[in-house]
């Protein structure tokens, strides 16, 4: 007889994966695929618009190195005959050495880009910090100038430089930057310096400090995002400047680097192209690597002032 006090054993054979979770495996796989394949095609996109993009700097690259035969027979990156001497003979074939005006160039973009930091910097403290009458009413009129296109002051400004006797000089390239003309900059750092907590102006009038100690020793320091932000927009629009810069320059002394480019083309098509596109390569070179070492700045004062 069996022991009714012994409890049978009784064993239970282990189920095999239920459907349902071998269906959400299975689903699990196709989203993965799905989102490798996705990512792949969105990165083969942006690789391909950057191409894109670049082609045209790649293709005066290729062709600032091959005869001037050659620039327009093959339009391909790849050059099958090299020749350097474009280099050489574009760095002296106008009536002065292409670093005259490159000196020319960086004397121009080095007074804007000062000018812009101390006068907007000044004006966007004034804005941000002072209290006085009629400061909303002003700071709405600074930023209708953004929308007022320069061919339509351009004549005006002509005019009273030309009575100044400031026509073929720098001045009337400089001098605007002093007195805060860039509505844009001033805009910039008017929206990094409300950011900026006031409690330390507070605490820097208690200790006896006065708004131009303040300006100097607390907002300059704080605001150096803001400042490389205008430095580096500065100096590539002011290097790039083409329509100013032949309006108030016409002696080939003062000649800047746009305007120097410019007479590499000649009206009756008889073009030194290979030349042309070696002292535009040359000419780049500046805006690349301010661009390059500033980067890290440009986009810590863009993302730190309001400009979301």
């Amino acid at each position: 007889m069996t022991d009714l006090a012994t409890p049978s054993k009784v064993t239970f054979a282990e189920p095999s994966s239920s459907p349902k979770r071998s269906v959400r495996r299975a689903g699990g796989t196709r989203r993965r695929a799905r989102s490798a394949v996705t990512s792949a095609l969105k990165h083969a996109g942006l690789i391909l618009f950057g191409f894109v993009m670049l082609y045209p700097l790649l293709w005066m690259l290729a062709s600032s190195i091959k005869p001037n035969a050659l620039i327009f027979r093959e339009p391909g990156l790849i050059p099958t005959d090299v020749d350097l001497s474009n280099y050489t003979d574009g760095w002296s074939a106008l009536l002065h050495p292409f670093s005259r005006y490159l000196i020319n160039s960086a004397i121009v973009v080095l007074g804007c880009v000062l000018g812009n930091l101390v006068s907007c910097s000044l004006a966007a403290y004034a804005f941000a910090r002072l209290k006085f009458r009629g400061r909303n009413f002003w700071f709405a009129i600074m930023l209708m100038t953004i929308m007022l296109p320069i061919h339509v002051i351009i004549v005006p400004q002509y005019v009273m430089f030309s009575r100044l006797e400031w026509i073929n000089t720098f001045l009337p390239l400089i001098v605007p930057k002093l007195l805060a003309t860039d509505a844009f900059f001033i805009f910039l750092m008017v929206q990094f310096f409300r950011g900026i907590p006031r409690e330390l102006d507070e605490a820097a009038r208690i200790d006896g400090a006065g708004h131009l100690r303040i300006y100097w020793q607390i907002m300059m320091p704080l605001a150096l995002p803001a400042l490389a932000t205008t430095a580096i927009f500065t100096f590539i629009w002011a290097w790039n400047d083409f329509f100013s810069q032949l309006i108030f320059l016409t002696k080939p002394d003062m000649y800047t680097v746009p305007i120097a480019l410019r007479t590499f083309v000649d009206s009756t098509g008889e073009s030194s192209w290979g030349a042309l596109f070696a002292m535009s390569i040359v000419s780049l070179i500046p805006v690349f690597l301010v661009f390059l070492f500033g980067q890290k700045y440009l986009v810590k004062g863009i993302a730190t002032t309001g400009i979301k």
